[in-house]
C-alpha cells in the first residue's frame, strides 16, 4: 500500500497553486517537441500536439515519420513538422535523430511516444534521443517509449531526476515495475504510481492516480470510463506537456493537466454520452476548462 494518504485535486487546489503567467510572445509559452507518429499511427502524436496548444504552449513541432510528415503539416497548420527515417514497416527508430539537435535545443519539453510503434525501434530512438535533451529541458515519455523505459540505462534515466513525467496506462505501470499484468498489485493504483516515481525519480500520472519521488501523491477528482477510448491517453500526455512548457513543475503540470483532461471527458460525457465521444473532441473542451480554473 502507498504510505501517503493522496490529497484530491480540486478546483479550489488548482486555484491555490496557480500556473505561470501570461507570456507576451510564443517561445515565451514554451516550445514542445513531439517525437512519435509511426506511418500507422501519427493521428497520436497530432492529438498530443494539439493538447500542448490548446493549454496553452507556444510552440510546436512534430517529429513523425517521413511518410506521413507533408500530412501532417498540412493536417496541424500551427506546427513545424519533421520527417524522420522508418524502418520498411513505417516504424521510428534511432536513425536520423541528429536531424532533432536544433529542435532539441530549443524544446522547452520534449514529449516522446505517441503513435510510436515496435519495441526495439523505440528503445532504440530513445537510447538516442535522450543524452541529446538539454539539461533543462523537462521530458514526457508516453506509450511505447514507457514500455521499453525498463530496457533504457538506469544512468541515462537517473540524469533526468526533477524533470520526468510518465503518464503510464495500467499495462505500461505493469511493465515499469516488472509486474505480470494480470498481478493483484495493479489493483492499488496509488501505489503503483508511488513506487514508479520513487523507482524513476519521475511524476507520475497513472489513472487518476499522482505522485512523486519525494512521497507526494493526489488523487484526480475529475475523469471516467469515458476516457477509456483511442487517443485519449494522447491528449493527456500532450496537455501535461503544454502546461509543462508554460514554466509549471512537473508536479504542478501532471496534477494540472489530468484534472483538465478528465473534466473535459467529464464534460462530454454529459453532453455526448459515457461512452460516445472521441479523443479529438477533448481538444476542443480543454481551453474553456482552463479558462474556468484560470479566471
Amino acid at each position: 500500500m502507498s504510505g501517503t494518504e493522496p490529497s484530491v485535486v480540486t478546483p479550489a487546489l488548482l486555484r491555490g497553486w496557480p500556473l505561470p503567467g501570461d507570456a507576451d510572445s510564443k517561445d515565451a509559452r514554451g516550445a514542445v517537441l513531439v517525437v512519435g507518429g509511426a506511418r500507422q499511427t501519427p493521428g497520436a502524436a497530432m492529438l498530443a500536439g494539439l493538447a500542448c496548444l490548446r493549454v496553452g504552449a507556444g510552440r510546436l513541432t512534430l517529429a513523425v515519420g517521413g511518410s506521413v510528415a507533408v500530412a501532417v503539416g498540412v493536417a496541424v497548420p500551427e506546427s513545424a513538422a519533421i520527417g524522420m527515417p522508418e524502418t520498411a514497416h513505417g516504424r521510428i527508430g534511432a536513425s536520423g535523430v541528429d536531424a532533432l539537435d536544433d529542435e532539441l535545443g530549443r524544446a522547452t519539453v520534449v514529449l516522446v511516444g505517441p503513435g510510436l510503434d515496435g519495441a526495439d525501434e523505440t528503445a532504440e530512438l530513445l537510447g538516442e534521443l535522450l543524452p541529446r535533451v538539454g539539461e533543462d529541458t523537462a521530458v514526457v515519455l508516453d506509450a511505447f517509449a514507457l514500455g521499453v523505459l525498463i530496457d533504457v540505462d538506469p544512468d541515462v534515466v537517473a540524469a533526468f531526476d526533477g524533470r520526468l513525467v510518465l503518464t503510464p496506462n495500467a499495462g505500461e505501470g505493469a511493465r515499469l515495475l516488472g509486474l505480470d499484468p494480470d498481478s493483484p498489485e495493479l489493483d492499488d493504483l496509488a501505489d503503483v504510481a508511488a513506487r514508479i516515481a520513487r523507482r524513476y525519480g519521475a511524476v507520475v500520472s497513472c489513472r487518476g492516480a499522482l505522485a512523486a519521488p519525494d512521497g507526494r501523491a493526489w488523487e484526480s477528482s475529475t475523469g471516467s470510463g469515458g476516457l477509456a477510448t483511442s487517443g485519449s491517453g494522447d491528449v493527456l500526455a500532450g496537455a501535461v506537456a503544454g502546461v509543462l512548457a508554460r514554466g509549471a513543475d512537473p508536479a504542478q503540470a501532471v496534477c494540472w493537466g489530468t484534472h483538465l483532461h478528465g473534466a473535459a471527458g467529464d464534460r462530454l460525457a454529459a453532453r455526448v454520452g459515457q461512452r460516445s465521444f472521441l479523443a479529438r473532441e477533448l481538444l476542443e473542451e480543454l481551453p474553456a476548462v482552463l479558462t474556468e480554473l484560470e479566471a
